[in-house]
């Protein structure tokens, strides 16, 4: 379990994420046009999984048009936010930002991806929604970067990412 904190005020995931070095937990998320995805989906690519607790905030929506700016248009890597937002918010957000290279993915058919990233807030007022916290895997979906955001209302390290996937050093 992991403690992070609101506005200063202390709250709980339900557990940890995956750690650097380790094969990243398998998923089933549902994108704009309600059909699923998993990990096969994605294979030989890098990820960025940017988990947000909804795309309807000020911090989530920086870090998605900040990694739609830094990451997003690199060819062998793709950046997926992933939140419990529904699909068609999703992607209406998207497109009143301009956002084209992001992948929105929402965790309403199956919420494990919360449960098994250790991602899931516990308690609080934002219990049941998705922690701020950036995995990076790698081409074969090892975890080569994770961070789990310490305070939700603070953006996360995009240089750590960068250079996670190799754009910087």
């Amino acid at each position: 379990m992991a403690r992070i904190t609101l506005q200063g005020n202390p709250i709980h995931t339900v557990g940890e994420l995956p750690a650097v070095g380790t094969q990243a937990p398998a998923f089933r998320l549902t994108k704009g046009d309600l059909s699923d995805v998993t990990a096969a989906d994605f294979a030989g690519r890098k990820l960025v999984f940017n988990i947000v607790p909804s795309l309807d905030t000020g911090i989530c929506a920086a870090s998605a048009r900040r990694f739609e700016a830094e990451v997003g248009t690199l060819a062998d890597t793709l950046v997926l936010t992933v939140s419990n937002d529904l699909p068609f918010a999703q992607q209406r957000f998207c497109q009143a930002e301009g956002i084209t290279h992001v992948i929105p993915l929402s965790q309403m058919r199956d919420r494990s991806f919360g449960r098994d990233w250790g991602v899931q807030i516990a308690d609080g007022p934002l219990a049941g929604l998705l922690s701020r916290a950036v995995v990076v895997t790698d081409r074969s979906g090892k975890v080569v970067h994770a961070q789990q955001v310490p305070e939700i209302v603070q953006e996360p390290d995009y240089a750590a990412v960068l250079t996670a996937v190799g754009v910087a050093d």
